[in-house]
This record gives structure tokens, C-alpha cells and sequence, in this order.
């Protein structure tokens, strides 16, 4: 996910990694700088975005020792009041985002922390904004967010692979039916945003009664989808929530 954001922005950053060959690939591929510390990192940066593992959370807190003049955290199920007892003292925004932020069109989960005010929130929240739409929640929110927008595109993929495969398995070509798939998908979501996301109304309006698309949409109501979209959801959010 660091790797998304970083190309999201399309602008030079400063990189540490418990691994500098990967630290400098990314680096190199932005016109950044691999720096030899999370120290120094958080000496010359005005921002220190985190994006380690959880676990790591004292850790890391340990080594910037003190020096981060505003911190944004995109670490799963970590909340606001963990990341300011690591640095206490400091500005704190954590973010959700997803996948899709690498080419502009991601969504970002914002919940900001107690002295979130006290530092550059508009700037950071201009700076997330340009990897798509940044959507503020109260932070109990962000375990199912993170569920359709983080896990989400994961959720969609397997979706459209079994479109195109279902397609390839009726005589079309592999890649036309990879175009058809996505950009389908891309059109419908285009279609929602324009029209309130009124998902039903765009069912009612593909599906005329009794014909085929109806037909298509009992099957896949037989078949269990809606049931497993929510399993995979509420495995999500009970995982985080442990």
C-alpha cells in the first residue's frame, strides 16, 4: 500500500525500510531518496506516513524517537488513541485507503485524532484527496469500511474473474471478456455515481420483468451472493475487531 501512495502522488518522498534494496526501488521509481533510518526519515519529512505492520507500532514509535512533526497512519485496525500513545504529542490522521489510490480513483477512510487540529489537517487531507475520495468516519466505522473499500477491490476482482471466466466458458476470448467485465464494471460504477448510488433503481431498470436479466439476478439470488457478500464482509470486521 505504501508503494499505491507513493505512486498516487507521482511526487519525489523519502523511504525507510527494514529492507533498503526495496526502500531504494521505490525510491528510484518516484525520484525520491531511501533514507538509512526512521530517524532521519522523520527529521526531514513534514509528514511521516506509516505504513509498516501493526505489530511494529512501538517499534517504529521508538526509532523516530520523538522527531515527527505530523503523523498519518494507514495501519489496519490500529486505532487513533494507540497511535498517540506511540507519539504522544504529535499531530495523529489515520487513513484508510485502498488499492485504487495508486491510479487516482482510490477511497480513503479519515478519522483524525485528538490534536489533529493542531497541525496540518487541511493540507494532509488536500494531499489524500488526490488519490481519490476521502470519506471522514467516526473510527468505530472504520472496521467495516475497510471492509468494502480496503478488502473490497479483492472482493470485486473475484467477481469479475468469474465473469470473464463464465464468459470464456460460453466461447468468448479470454480478453474480450476481460474488456466486457471491467469495463462494464467501470460504466456501472460511473452510472451509480451520476444517479445517488441508487443501486436497486439501476437493477429495476436493466431488469425488465421476466426477462433475462431478471432471470440472471434470481440465479445468482439462488445461488447465495448476496449471503456471501456478507459472510465476507462480517470475517473482515471480526478479524479486525479482535
Amino acid at each position: 500500500m505504501a508503494t499505491g501512495l507513493a505512486r498516487g502522488w507521482g511526487e519525489p518522498v523519502l523511504v525507510s525500510d527494514s529492507l533498503p534494496e526495496r526502500a531504494q526501488a521505490l525510491a528510484s521509481e518516484v525520484g525520491g531518496e531511501a533514507v538509512g533510518s526512521n530517524a532521519e526519515l522523520a527529521e526531514r519529512a513534514s509528514l511521516v506516513v506509516l505504513c509498516h505492520k501493526p505489530p511494529q507500532l512501538t517499534e517504529v514509535a521508538e526509532q523516530v524517537g520523538g522527531n515527527a512533526r505530523a503523523i498519518a497512519s494507514i495501519l489496519a485496525g490500529t486505532r487513533v488513541a494507540e497511535i498517540e500513545a506511540a507519539y504522544p504529542d504529535t499531530p495523529v490522521y489515520r487513513f484508510v485507503p485502498n488499492i485504487p489510490a495508486e491510479v487516482r480513483c482510490g477511497v480513503l477512510c479519515y478519522s483524525p485524532g485528538t490534536r489533529a487540529a493542531e497541525g496540518p489537517e487541511a493540507e494532509i487531507l488536500e494531499l489524500f484527496g488526490r488519490l481519490g475520495m476521502v470519506i471522514p468516519l467516526d473510527e468505530p466505522l472504520m472496521d467495516p469500511a475497510l471492509a468494502l473499500m480496503s478488502s473490497g477491490p479483492a472482493f470485486m476482482a473475484l467477481v469479475a474473474e468469474s465473469f470473464v471466466e463464465a464468459g470464456v466458458h460460453h466461447g468468448l476470448e479470454r480478453g474480450d471478456a476481460a474488456r466486457m467485465t471491467v469495463e462494464t464494471m467501470a460504466g456501472t460504477a460511473a452510472y451509480l455515481s451520476a444517479h445517488g448510488f441508487d443501486a436497486a433503481a439501476l437493477e429495476t431498470r436493466v431488469a425488465t420483468p421476466g426477462g433475462v436479466t431478471e432471470r440472471g439476478l434470481k440465479a445468482l439470488e439462488q445461488n447465495h451472493l448476496p449471503e456471501a457478500i456478507d459472510e465476507a464482509v462480517a470475517v473482515v470486521v471480526e478479524a479486525m475487531r479482535r
